[in-house]
């Protein structure tokens, strides 16, 4: 649950909560400190326990893998010694073992239900400051003002997923200012924009790719970590095709390219094939410091466009769908 306060790509590992807290609760409801009545369970149905967790906040989009598999496969990774399986599946029927139940003769159901509820509540203030701060750039008139709370969404400490969406959405417009000139003889050859696109959620498997242009094929990576590994693994994963990497620094980007070549060097051991191999499949780097230079070159018309992007893309990713429309921006 480090998805609360924490600066990185933390998963907030909703499905998996989700699943546990559905069952917990109808299970305090029905057999809550009646551990012999509770052996005889034969538990509860997939589609009561489902049609439960898709209705909490940001589930709509939660699939059924939890309650399958994933739950009990993460929770053995945690605990490899344990003997049972916290979820226990049953021909379509779902029930808690009771190991994990009780903790000596107390039943922990209850306080586990307020912890995972407290979470949810942290969660969903947590989403709501960025929404609210949204709104109210929205509200403001002085166009300076606007360019500077957008440029304090950009920071060191922004949460991962948060400078994603900020950053696509700055790439987008300032990429869409400008044409290139495509077509398949000199006598078609016409005028088009550029056009950027996100691939998916911030922690969806993208092959690496998290934004994608066209109609020139560039592809996109934002990170923030500085093992350089990651940043050769994603180069790995698109086969070696050149990469933007936005990184969430306000390092020269000149600075950050020679880090990474003293990294590739280091990797290679002399191995000319592999250092170029690498060097040639960095496209561009492009830092904090770009993106709000790039945001002081875009009119006010351009700002309110950007706010509507984040506002679109970070309710999309948080699965937000369940926000009143007057709360939309």
């Amino acid at each position: 649950m480090k998805a609360v306060h924490g600066d990185s790509k933390a998963r907030r590992s909703l499905a998996n909560i989700y699943a546990i807290y559905a069952i917990l609760k109808f299970y305090v409801d029905d057999y809550y400190n009646q551990p012999d009545k509770y052996r005889k369970s034969d538990g509860y149905d997939y589609m009561r326990l489902f049609a439960f967790y898709r209705g909490l906040y940001g589930g709509s989009r939660l699939q059924n893998h939890a309650l399958n598999s994933r739950v009990n496969g993460e929770f053995r990774n945690k605990f490899p010694n344990v003997v049972n399986d916290l979820i226990i599946v049953d021909s379509g029927k779902y029930l808690l073992h009771i190991d994990y139940l009780y903790v000596g003769k107390y039943d922990v159901s209850s306080t586990c239900c307020k912890v995972i509820e407290r979470y949810i509540e942290l969660l969903r203030k947590k989403d709501g400051d960025l929404l609210n701060a949204l709104r109210s750039m929205k509200e403001l008139t002085d166009c300076e003002q606007k360019k500077n709370r957008l440029k304090a969404l950009l920071d060191e400490n922004t949460e991962a997923r948060v400078f994603e969406i900020v950053s696509y959405a700055i790439l987008k417009k300032h990429y869409s200012k400008y044409k290139v000139y495509f077509g398949y003889s000199q006598n078609s050859v016409g005028e088009e924009e550029l056009q950027l696109f996100k691939t998916g959620r911030t922690n969806a498997i993208d092959g690496g790719v998290d934004f994608v242009m066209r109609p020139v094929g560039r592809f996109f990576q934002v990170t923030e970590v500085k093992n350089y590994d990651k940043y050769l693994l994603d180069i790995d994963k698109v086969m070696h095709f050149p990469v933007t990497f936005v990184v969430k620094t306000y390092s020269l980007k000149e600075d950050v390219m020679k880090d990474i070549e003293t990294y590739i060097r280091k990797r290679a051991n002399g191995m000319t094939v592999i250092e170029r191999r690498y060097k040639s499949a960095i496209e561009e780097i492009i830092t904090i410091n770009e993106l709000q230079k790039w945001i002081a070159d875009l009119t006010d018309v351009d700002i309110d466009g950007i706010v509507r992007d984040i506002d679109i893309y970070y309710r999309f990713e948080m699965n937000l769908d369940e926000f009143d429309e007057e709360q939309s921006i």
